[in-house]
């Protein structure tokens, strides 16, 4: 059975921006595995439902169903020992779950910005959805959460800057090359680019350069994805 990793998409199924997904994209990438991407959408609960989840990524592994992207990296890296390491070492593993942890939470600063955008893309069977639940938690119609964005970049990017202070000194978060932690933090970028014209950062950004960096990982994998033009 072919390795089969579910994705959320929108009304393009080429349109994948999980955060979460892009992690294990990533990931299965680093490991030079092949997998199938099925799109998925949040109206078909059923669908992983069957494979004992109810938000993906899901990842079907000749019939072993793992979700959940840290515990699927996890997976990955026990599975494949052969393939090259996620995490190089023990050590490097306990430093992944922390910024999995702070990237998690970066999610979140950055979902303000964006919010609105991500409605646009959506398949219209998510549209009320997605609508109903998010601004359920934000309090807000998704328009005001959005609104007056610009006059609060500069405390998105203060918020980055332990980021920022880590690439002065190395090109990524692995060091002189990318493992699992830079893909863990990609992600949430990744999530901003394809589903809103936004842009948080500014060209001269280190992190906008490490960004780029990531987008040209395994033969422009991330640069290939679709994104929202600015109006």
């Amino acid at each position: 059975m072919a390795r089969r990793l579910y994705e959320l998409a929108g009304s393009d199924p080429a349109r994948l921006f999980s955060p979460y997904c892009w992690r294990t994209r990533m990931a299965l990438a680093h490991k030079e595995l092949d997998f199938e991407s099925v799109p998925w959408r949040f109206a078909e609960k059923d669908v992983i439902g069957a494979h004992g989840s109810e938000k993906v990524p899901v990842l079907v592994d000749d019939e072993i169903c793992v979700n959940d992207s840290w515990v699927i990296a996890e997976y990955l890296e026990k599975t494949y020992p052969d393939r090259p390491s996620l995490f190089g070492g023990e050590g490097g593993r306990a430093m992944a779950r922390f910024i999995n942890n702070w990237s998690d939470i970066s999610i979140g600063q950055m979902a303000p910005f964006i919010i609105a955008d991500i409605h646009a893309q959506l398949d219209p069977g998510d549209k009320d959805y997605f609508r109903r639940t998010r601004e359920k938690g934000m309090g807000k119609p998704l328009e005001e959460v959005v609104a007056g964005r610009e006059a609060r970049l500069d405390d998105l990017r203060r918020w980055l800057h332990p980021l920022r202070m880590t690439l002065r000194t190395q090109p990524y978060l692995g060091g002189a090359k990318p493992n699992y932690a830079d893909y863990v933090v990609f992600g949430p970028f990744q999530w901003a680019r394809v589903t809103s014209p936004f842009e948080l950062l500014k060209p001269d950004d280190l992190i906008h350069a490490w960004r780029e960096r990531m987008l040209d990982l395994f033969d422009g994998m991330a640069r290939k994805a679709p994104v929202v033009d600015a109006a």
